[in-house]
């Protein structure tokens, strides 16, 4: 048990509740500000990754999307807390979660066009016969390698910006004692441009967390219309 996955298990517990909660306050006419958030979250998912990215037959892949995007989201917004750690900071869990998407895609992909039929789909029909096997190699490879681009996308965004936090974060401590122990505006000018840069840093990971979120959704959301559609 390490730490990454504790906070993994208290994000799927937190993500559990957060809809679970909603669930039960929805009504007809939205009033709880907290029940709008998460609705609207998953309007988003299933408007703008679901439909516009799979198409016909998207509503039945909504669930799916939606945990996925609501469990990536949560997990990176925790790993900005003090103290918590980001379960998406670990190739572990991103490689988890991107095996999970990979299995959800092609079984999809088999389940629509049979075995045999989506296995010859790898390659765009049309092709001159002489151009199938070279074609169908490189199209494989390239859905093999959608696996190790999931993971590796969401865990390099997420811990490159959580070491760039740590480092801000150590070097505001240290000018900020030295402009306590020293008192001398000269010395308090360092500490408060390395507190601007923190604040300004910390913004914009809350914007990655959501960014990263979004891209690995929308990315699971197009390979499930690629699986289950014609090339």
């Amino acid at each position: 048990m390490t730490q990454y996955v504790l906070w993994m298990l208290i994000c799927f517990l937190i993500t559990l509740v957060v809809v679970l909660a909603a669930s039960k306050r929805l009504t007809i006419i939205p009033t709880n500000k907290f029940t709008n958030m998460v609705e609207y979250g998953y309007e988003f998912v299933k408007k703008d990754m679901g439909e516009s990215a799979i198409g016909h037959g998207y509503k039945k892949h909504i669930p799916f999307l939606a945990t996925l995007f609501f469990f990536i989201l949560i997990s990176n917004i925790i790993g900005l807390i003090p103290g918590a750690k980001t379960p998406t900071g670990s190739l572990s869990v991103t490689w988890a979660l991107a095996l999970i998407s990979f299995i959800y895609f092609n079984f999809y992909g088999i389940k629509a066009k049979g075995g045999w039929g989506y296995i010859k789909s790898i390659a765009p029909s049309g092709l001159p016969k002489p151009m199938v096997p070279i074609i169908w190699f490189f199209e494989f490879f390239s859905l093999v390698i959608r696996l190790l681009t999931l993971a590796v996308r969401l865990y390099g965004n997420m811990f490159a910006g959580h070491m760039i936090l740590g480092i801000f974060a150590i070097m505001t401590q240290f000018f900020l004692l030295d402009a306590i122990q020293f008192a001398t505006p000269l010395v308090a000018a360092p500490a408060v441009i390395w507190f601007l840069f923190l604040f300004v840093m910390y913004a914009l990971e809350c914007l990655v967390a959501f960014l990263q979120a979004y891209v690995f959704t929308i990315l699971s959301a197009v390979y499930v219309g690629l699986a289950e559609g014609e090339h």
